[in-house]
């Protein structure tokens, strides 16, 4: 039997993600590689996740389809990152989750994100589900388009 986690998750700003993305996503590249394009739109949420008052994990919802996907509300996971020493603690499935349920209150119907090969894993754990081909992203490595429908 598995010790339920507790874990504040907080609704935050896109420049507190930085903390927690240029560590895991971006390490040895400069900081601004860590700002996204449409952070600051108002269809953008950002959460994050709290170990004792200390922000250890984030996540990004942008208002974003994929062009492989015909749903019309869609929004694309971005950011998604837990600090090292906290990772392998199901915290990054309690950020989804959260996510899935604020995207679901919005009507949603589908989430989806480029992911990294070496979380692919994570994702299907969470039951996404891969789409089209792998591609490359310059300097971040191979990547797979992978989504969840949310509603019916």
């Amino acid at each position: 039997m598995s010790k339920k986690l507790n874990y504040p998750i907080k609704t935050i700003n896109a420049s507190e993600t930085i903390a927690v993305r240029h560590p895991v996503l971006r390490p040895g590249r400069p900081v601004e590689t860590c700002h996204f394009d449409g952070d600051d739109q108002t269809t953008t949420f950002h959460f994050g996740i709290y170990n004792n008052n200390t922000l250890v994990g984030v996540v990004s919802y942008f208002k974003n389809n994929c062009k492989l996907l015909s749903n019309e509300e869609q929004y694309q996971l971005r950011g998604m990152a837990v600090l090292e020493p906290f990772q392998g603690k199901g915290l990054g499935k309690l950020l989804v989750e959260h996510g899935n349920t604020f995207l679901k209150n919005l009507e949603t119907t589908v989430v989806w994100c480029n992911a990294r090969e070496i979380a692919l894993n994570f994702y299907k754990k969470n039951n996404f589900k891969i789409i089209g081909a792998p591609f490359e992203i310059k300097d971040i490595g191979l990547h797979h388009i992978m989504y969840k429908p949310l509603l019916k």
